[in-house]
């Protein structure tokens, strides 16, 4: 119940113009062209090859650079499977209603009637901050589907994306930031669609000029590995795994790598010298502003090279991971971070002149441990598992279609990122902070203002008392618009959606 709220709360239909303008492509028939050209799959890894007849999941699995990608995820479902008969003896795992917990077919990822298709093209160039002169990210988003679906009620579409990372700016690309951004910002204002946009984006001088097959980075994996459907006995529940596998260009291959700020559990409870070095590396005042900001970049030898999301969650910072048990009340001896140590830290960086702007008190701390990794940020505010589940053109009539391409999260982030893309165009110091997950950092701008995304119906809130000082430092923003009222969903938490007032 808790996610249909999140995908209902999105006034975005009504908006007097999209939130994404700008900053991502999400026309319908232009991405239909473009997939069927030069931003296909096939020609984003086979750039020698004609773009003409799609590649589908045999033979895209078949390819010398992704065979590391396909041994990497039969790894992951065999010890999915292994941890979950070990973890609820009897709980039987597998593919079809058979089995307590349903497994995703496996088969489909390499089979002759699945493909990935075009859902979406977004710009992030707000990830600037991650090298100098690189002008952050632009990721193709590709959705699995079907092509010949078994069933005619079955949608096509399968709970799995797969996105390639490429360079804002490639190594030897003339164009700068500045033109970039330009030129994406003046794509959100055109009135073209279809084939005439996708034409336009991809002329000498469009948006999507400098994206091409040797600016890739890395492929992004999202997969929902299994679910346990809602019964009499068990409440329902989907897991995610994500993935992330790094383009080795010398060899021409992609390599499984850690995930962006996605702590390894396991192994820093596992060794006290690796818990010790962590805590001290994050509570350094330098490492705390950025943590604070959302720019932090957690050193690889403290990450995980995969994850697991479960969805439903709640909406208490320790009911999300990865971070889950980190902080605690001091003397357990079991924790990363000890309450008082956190504050003293959080005193300490302020004395030496870090402005605090997110992370005001222990919660604080702890939900951005959480929001800052791969898992933890797909736990908040997602449709399903996913921030951008894509554009469905295969509908039956696509450019009509009501289908909401992305979540809560990733539209009240979009102001943010329009706000850096000017900056950048303009030639600015742009300010690359961010606010929490699943509350959008108020910008300066009313664009947000009472609507589900900020503090409207749907909104997540933290709810107030009168007295302010029993009000958590972090969260007392999180207020609701006039005539709405912040009301915990589901737990003891203060944390919940802003609905109408009861009378």
């Amino acid at each position: 119940m808790l996610i249909l709220l999140c995908g209902l709360a999105l006034p975005h239909a009504t908006q007097a113009a999209p939130l994404e303008r700008g900053t991502a492509i999400t026309d319908p028939l232009a991405l239909r062209e473009l997939d069927r050209g030069n931003f296909g799959l096939k020609h984003m890894l086979q750039p020698a090859v004609s773009p003409e007849a799609p590649i589908t999941n045999d033979a895209l699995f078949a390819l010398p650079s992704m065979a590391p990608v396909r041994h990497a995820l039969d790894r992951e479902f065999e010890r999915y499977i292994a941890r979950h008969k070990t973890a609820s003896p009897g709980e039987t795992v597998g593919v079809g209603p058979a089995f307590d917990l349903h497994l995703f077919d496996p088969a489909l990822l390499t089979s002759v009637e699945t493909r990935f298709v075009l859902a979406g093209i977004v710009n992030r160039m707000d990830r600037a901050y991650l090298g100098p002169g690189a002008c952050g990210e632009i990721r193709l988003i590709y959705r699995l589907v079907r092509i010949s679906p078994m069933e005619a009620d079955v949608s096509p579409r399968l709970p799995m994306v797969l996105n390639i990372v490429v360079k804002a700016k490639g190594d030897n690309e003339a164009v700068d930031c500045a033109e970039i951004a330009r030129r994406w910002l003046a794509a959100g204002e055109s009135q073209s669609s279809g084939a005439e946009l996708a034409t336009g984006l991809t002329t000498k001088d469009g948006a999507l000029a400098p994206i091409r097959p040797e600016n890739i980075d890395r492929i992004e994996i999202n997969l929902q590995i299994a679910h346990v459907p809602k019964s009499a006995t068990r409440a329902f529940r989907t897991d995610y795994l994500l993935k992330l596998f790094r383009l080795d260009k010398a060899a021409g291959v992609f390599i499984e790598a850690p995930l962006e700020n996605q702590i390894d559990r396991e192994k820093i409870f596992a060794d006290a010298d690796l818990k010790r070095e962590f805590k001290a590396w994050l509570l350094d005042p330098k490492n705390l502003a950025a943590f604070d900001r959302g720019t932090m970049l957690i050193p690889e030898k403290f990450l995980a090279s995969g994850a697991v999301a479960a969805t439903p969650v709640g909406f208490a910072p320790s009911n999300l991971q990865p971070a889950f048990g980190f902080v605690q009340a001091d003397g357990y001896g079991n924790e990363v971070f000890g309450e008082s140590e956190v504050i003293a830290a959080l005193k300490h960086a302020a004395a030496q002149g870090v402005a605090f702007d997110n992370v005001r008190s222990v919660a604080g701390f702890e939900r951005r441990l959480n929001d800052m990794s791969c898992a933890g940020c797909h736990q908040t505010r997602g449709i399903g598992g996913f921030h951008f589940p894509g554009v469905d053109w295969l509908a039956e009539s696509p450019s009509n279609s009501t289908v909401v391409p992305a979540s809560p999260h990733f539209f009240g982030d979009q102001v943010r990122r329009r706000d850096i893309l000017l900056a950048l165009r303009d030639g600015k110091a742009p300010d690359y902070s961010r606010g929490f997950s699943d509350r959008p950092q108020p910008r300066g701008s009313a664009e947000l203002a009472g609507t589900g995304y900020e503090d409207g119906w749907g909104a997540h809130c933290y709810q107030q008392r009168p007295k302010a000082s029993e009000n958590d430092a972090s969260f007392r923003s999180w207020s609701c618009a006039e005539g709405l009222s912040c009301q915990p969903i589901g737990n003891a938490s203060r944390f919940g959606m802003c609905f109408v007032k009861s009378r």
